[in-house]
């Protein structure tokens, strides 16, 4: 429901043996605001639209001050006990804010300031495979090293639940280190907002991910 200031549709009742309608004795909203509704200025129209609450502003009153023992000087230099309010924003609020409006049917898309990693260095069968793991784990070193914040997935799981749970999260980046890639002398890369993967060698995956 959207609450204003402007004047309610109003009903009136009579009271009992009057003759005449006279003055309503009875005021109630019988609608609510609709978009394009006059505002109520007057100097234009209504439009509705939704909110995230992530703050709130709390009127204390003269409660801490009081039990502070807390006074400044007023206007006339004597001695008065102010009046306190505070605004908080909540941090969990400010998370479930930014999820509700960057996700997918996959997971989270976070914005890059908020993800918990920028990449996920995403290993196929690093027990099975010393070349695939050894290349893991430099190329996490080398992203470290250029200020790029990652993670290194070496769990060993099948690369269908690897990726979903990195979908899950929200990743911005995803880079994908396998015996076929690196045959290839390419790494598999992919946007956490991209249709698609591509595949990128060491340079190229770097600049991407560096904005060189």
């Amino acid at each position: 429901m959207v609450h204003t200031t402007a004047e309610p549709t109003r009903i009136a009742t009579r009271g009992e043996g009057d003759a005449n309608l006279g003055e309503p004795n009875l005021v109630a909203d019988i609608r609510n605001v609709v978009a394009g509704d006059p505002s109520p200025d007057g100097t234009g129209t209504l439009a509705l639209a939704r909110g995230i609450e992530v703050g709130h502003v709390f009127a204390l009153g003269d409660r801490y001050s009081k039990a502070m023992d807390c006074t400044v000087l007023d206007a006339n230099g004597k001695a008065a006990t102010p009046l306190m309010g505070c605004y908080g924003i909540g941090v969990s609020r400010i998370v479930a804010a930014a999820i509700e409006q960057n996700h997918d049917a996959n997971g989270i898309l976070w914005p890059a300031a908020m993800a918990p990693w920028q990449v996920a260095v995403c290993v196929i069968n690093p027990k099975g495979d010393a070349a695939v793991a050894g290349a893991a784990e430099t190329l996490y070193r080398e992203l470290e090293a250029a200020g790029i914040d990652a993670v290194l997935d070496d769990r060993g799981l099948r690369p269908g639940a690897m990726f979903a749970d990195i979908e899950l999260i929200g990743i911005p980046h995803r880079v994908v280190v396998s015996g076929r890639g690196l045959e290839a002398g390419a790494f598999e890369y992919r946007a956490r907002n991209a249709a698609d993967s591509e595949n990128l060698d060491r340079a190229a995956l770097l600049a991407r991910l560096t904005g060189g």
